[in-house]
């Protein structure tokens, strides 16, 4: 068996040497006092560099927080300020767009390379920006290997804010403390089903939850190699499968759209038969898109259904989900679901109510800014996931509604309190609603439905244009109406699914 080994398309290292050079980055993260349990932000795109300074970070128990990259610089900032970060450890040529929110940071460069610069476009000029800024690099090879090395703290993940502002997951154990790398190794074995030999790939962006705690749990699996791309690309995610044999594998739904719409030439040109496992959570997977990736790839496909705060909760295996069309899985790693009525009662199998669910695996959780959240949507010893559900005879879950006013554009969870609150700051704008639409790649879309200020001129780009800066890209509506008057209900809240029902008629699914 090849040794393993840790790659991006630029450059590759041998597990062994890998683990080596984490540790003398674990080392120059507690020389700069950015050791244990200190929170250190990463804003960086998918690279090697950027596995090595996870790697490093477990190693000295920093708590690394993993920000978009996307991020305005006041998004970046609020998160920074609320998780106490002092260090920020970032590609080169996004210091200078984010530079308000560093001021004040220790601030360590990571150059990026070639494949990364031609994927995004960054210029040379760019990507070797801001000289006085230390380069991670250099930081490493002046020191020598950590030893003995830190136990593992979870990362600290923030979620766009249902209150307008991003709450920070705060991970803590039940009981003494404990290696978080215990936990992901678990994930590795149980969930991922990883093995000596397995090689782990992904091109998803590692700063959302899901593809940043699957690619450190196949990081702490022996003898298994990791491998992402700076970014997707259908065919070359392709002939990445055929060139390195890979095995494992997480993708979501906008992902496999994208390949599917590849000529059929394209499609059976690359041997994918290396494949044996491959994982989707983040976002609803419609039913006829799994099964033309189960027809095309055959059954390696498993759909996991999580939530930041809790982790991944169930599993669905490819058989289960044809016989079952629509289940999410059953819960795993002894973790439990209760479906319950408004009134937090119990409700049996088969009757629809709020999914609660609880894994004790990962640790329970508080929020950084907001603890009363966390427990309001405590009842019976398990958390509510603001969706709506089932659970029939057999303990498989069903999603049938979402409840918590939430959307899920390719992958990335947004809050339309968050955009409602920056838009009702612009003068030209009297009120607005923010909702999700259907979108056939993305699973939805952003809609901004705005009531002028009188006198207004309305124009989408001048909207548009008031959100640049103020919130990242990512999170600018698609599709801007305007009403002389929104309509509202008798409480006087706007009737937000009076707005969003024309859209998804028709769509088949109501998330």
């Amino acid at each position: 068996m090849s040794e393993a080994v840790i790659a991006d398309f630029d450059s590759r290292i041998s597990r062994g040497s890998f683990e080596v050079q984490a540790a003398k980055g674990a080392s120059a993260l507690t020389a700069l006092g950015a050791g244990a349990d200190v929170p250190v932000a990463i804003i960086m795109r998918n690279d090697l560099a950027q596995l090595e300074i996870m790697r490093a970070a477990a190693l000295a128990g920093t708590v690394l927080v993993v920000l978009n990259w996307h991020g305005a610089a006041d998004e970046v900032k609020a998160i920074c300020d609320d998780s106490g970060a002092r260090f920020v450890i970032i590609h080169r040529d996004l210091i200078e767009p984010l530079r308000p929110a560093l001021a004040g940071r220790t601030v360590i460069g990571v150059t990026p390379k070639e494949s990364l610069c031609a994927a995004y476009g960054i210029d040379e000029t760019a990507a070797h920006t801001d000289p006085d800024t230390p380069e991670w690099s250099s930081l490493v090879e002046a020191q020598a290997p950590l030893d003995p090395r830190e136990m593992m703290r979870p990362l600290r993940r923030y979620t766009s804010g249902s209150t307008g502002a991003p709450k920070g997951v705060v991970r803590m154990g039940s009981g003494p403390r404990k290696d978080f790398e215990i936990v992901l190794s678990r994930v590795a074995t149980e969930m991922m089903r990883l093995k000596p030999g397995s090689r782990f790939f992904t091109a998803a962006p590692i700063y959302h939850s899901a593809p940043s705690t699957l690619t450190s749990a196949a990081l702490v699996a022996p003898g298994v190699s990791t491998i992402v791309a700076g970014k997707f690309d259908p065919e070359a995610f392709l002939a990445t499968i055929e060139a390195e044999r890979i095995t494992h594998i997480y993708l979501v739904p906008t992902m496999m759209s994208r390949m599917l719409k590849l000529p059929e030439a394209v499609k059976t040109r690359y041997d994918l038969s290396s494949v044996e496992f491959c994982v989707s959570t983040g976002s609803p997977w419609p039913h006829d898109l799994k099964v033309a990736m189960i027809d095309w790839w055959g059954p390696v496909f498993w759909e996991s259904y999580g939530a930041t705060e809790i982790g991944f909760m169930t599993m669905v295996s490819s058989e289960d989900a044809l016989a079952r069309p629509g289940t999410a899985g059953k819960m795993q790693m002894g973790g439990s679901v209760l479906i319950l009525d408004p009134e937090g009662n119990i409700l049996p199998a088969g009757e629809v109510g709020e999914i609660h669910a609880r894994l004790d695996a990962f640790g329970g959780f508080d929020y950084s800014n907001d603890p009363e959240s966390r427990r309001t949507a405590e009842k019976h010893g398990h958390y509510s996931v603001g969706d709506l559900g089932w659970v029939d005879a057999e303990g498989f879950l069903f999603i049938t509604d979402r409840k918590k006013d939430m959307i899920i554009s390719g992958g990335a969870n947004i809050f339309p309190a968050e955009i409602e609150a920056v838009l009702m700051k612009a003068p030209f704008i009297r009120d607005v609603a923010v909702f999700g639409a259907p979108h056939p790649e993305f699973g939805e879309q952003i809609v901004a439905a705005i009531e002028p200020a009188e006198g207004w001129d309305q124009n989408s780009a001048e909207v548009l244009a008031y959100l640049d800066g103020k919130l990242a890209r990512f999170k600018h509506p698609r599709i801007i109406d305007f009403h002389p008057v929104l309509p509202r209900e008798d409480s006087g809240k706007i009737f937000k699914q009076r707005l969003r029902q024309p859209y998804w008629e028709g769509a088949g699914r109501r998330i």
